[in-house]
Order: structure tokens, then C-alpha cells, then sequence
């Protein structure tokens, strides 16, 4: 697997050139292909997004926690009061990726819910201020139409990196690199989106 990688470090840290960025663009939405079914997401979980990122070849753009070592996983976030999830799903791409070339073709027409683990759950419960159980999230299936050299682990340079390498694998191996409490979720998110996968 061939891997993109910065060096990250607090004090010095040295990232990949930064790329012009057009935080203002909308990315493109097929909106026949999309599903206006949703139902309300479950109580005590926080609202959230997921994106899967596909390339021509169909594979799977996932990244490297810089936080949790050795954990991949696709981009995701939690979805603002008040804003609509696609919407947050775009947002939440440019801000991880840096990535305005793409467009919406699919989505997960429910939420699909997921337990932190009870550590997780305490450090994120105190650093949130919350007492959620977990994350409930409505997933996007997303075709990149730019470069590789667009995507920029700094992302828009609105929020703290998250990310310390990144590569395009395929779906198989997107559930085998991701921490235990997500895979049920990977799995459903790639059996529904198997048909563009293909």
C-alpha cells in the first residue's frame, strides 16, 4: 500500500505545500441520485457525518489518526445546530482535506450508530463538555474530480490537523485498517455503497 506521509511534529512541524483553497465553492451534488429519506437521528448520540471518498480507480480515500496511532479511517464530523448533513459533509471534506473537487453521488438513506468504547467515551465526554454515548452518523458517498496533489492533511486550515498520512486502498482493506468500534459501520456504509464501488 503505497502511503502519502508528512512529518508531523508540535513544535516543528513540516507539512506538504499548502495549496490555494476556495472555501466558498460548493462542491456539486447529483441530486437524482440522492435519497431525501431520513429519518430522526437516536437520542444521546452526537450528530455526525461520514464521507467516503472514491478516485477514478474506485478506491477509498483513508487517513491516519494522528491522535490514535495505527487507526484509519474515512473522513468524518459532527454536523453544526441547525445545518443540513450534506451540507456538513462538504464542509467537513474541505476542512480534513482540503478536497472542493468533488461531488455528491450517493448517500446512506438512514443513521447508522456506533458506542465509543468507555475511554474514548470519558476523554471525549470531558473535552466536549457532553455525555454522549457515541455517534450517529449519515453517510455520503463522494467521486474526487481534482489531482492528489489537492488533498492537504492541513485541510482548509480552519481546524487542527487530524491527520498525519493518507492513501487511496480498497474497501476490504478500509474495514481492516479502522478501530473495532467503527467496523460494523464501515462494513454497512460500503455494502450500501457496493454498487459504485464496482
Amino acid at each position: 500500500m503505497a502511503l502519502c506521509r508528512f512529518a508531523y511534529s508540535p513544535c516543528f512541524p513540516k507539512y506538504p505545500p499548502k495549496h490555494v483553497k476556495f472555501p466558498c465553492l460548493p462542491l456539486s451534488a447529483h441530486s437524482s441520485s440522492l435519497s431525501s429519506t431520513m429519518e430522526a437521528p437516536p437520542e444521546g448520540y452526537r450528530r455526525n457525518v461520514g464521507i467516503c471518498l472514491i478516485n477514478n480507480d474506485k478506491k477509498v480515500f483513508a487517513a491516519s489518526r494522528l491522535d490514535i496511532p495505527n487507526s484509519w479511517q474515512m473522513p468524518q464530523g459532527g454536523i453544526d445546530e441547525g445545518e443540513d448533513p450534506r451540507n456538513a459533509a462538504i464542509r467537513e471534506l474541505r476542512e480534513e482535506t482540503g478536497v472542493i473537487s468533488a461531488e455528491v453521488i450517493a448517500e446512506v438513506p438512514f443513521w447508522l450508530t456506533y458506542d465509543f468504547p468507555p475511554k474514548i467515551r470519558e476523554r471525549l465526554n470531558i473535552q466536549w463538555g457532553t455525555s454522549w454515548k457515541g455517534q450517529t452518523q449519515k453517510w455520503f458517498l463522494f467521486k474526487f474530480t481534482g489531482q492528489d496533489q489537492e488533498i492537504n492533511l492541513l485541510g482548509d486550515g480552519t481546524e487542527k490537523p487530524e491527520f498525519g498520512e493518507w492513501s487511496w486502498i480498497s474497501a476490504e482493506q478500509v474495514i481492516d485498517l479502522a478501530v473495532d468500534f467503527r467496523k460494523p459501520v464501515y462494513k454497512e456504509v460500503l455494502a450500501a455503497f457496493a454498487p459504485q464501488l464496482q
